[in-house]
């Protein structure tokens, strides 16, 4: 895959993903992390890994991604 198919991910996709991380591993939920906690630290990383002047990269969707977490629904930052 070329360098040229990746697009930086948008604040909310870098949250979405961070966590979904946080509550689970694979497929099993974990139960030290609930819901709000796993967003809000999801925002706290988010927001330090721009302000270090990381850019967060996403290859364009492939395939079926249904069993992924769909990530909150409202309007991007």
């Amino acid at each position: 895959m070329a360098q040229d198919d990746f697009s930086p991910a948008t604040r909310e996709e870098l949250i979405s993903s961070l966590s979904f991380a946080l509550r689970f591993t694979g497929r099993k939920r974990t139960h030290h992390a609930d819901d709000l906690m796993a967003r809000i630290a999801a925002e706290h990383l988010a927001d330090h890994l721009a302000r270090s002047g990381f850019v967060v990269s996403k290859r364009p969707p492939s395939g079926d991604l249904t069993h992924l977490d769909p990530g909150p629904t409202g309007p991007t930052e």
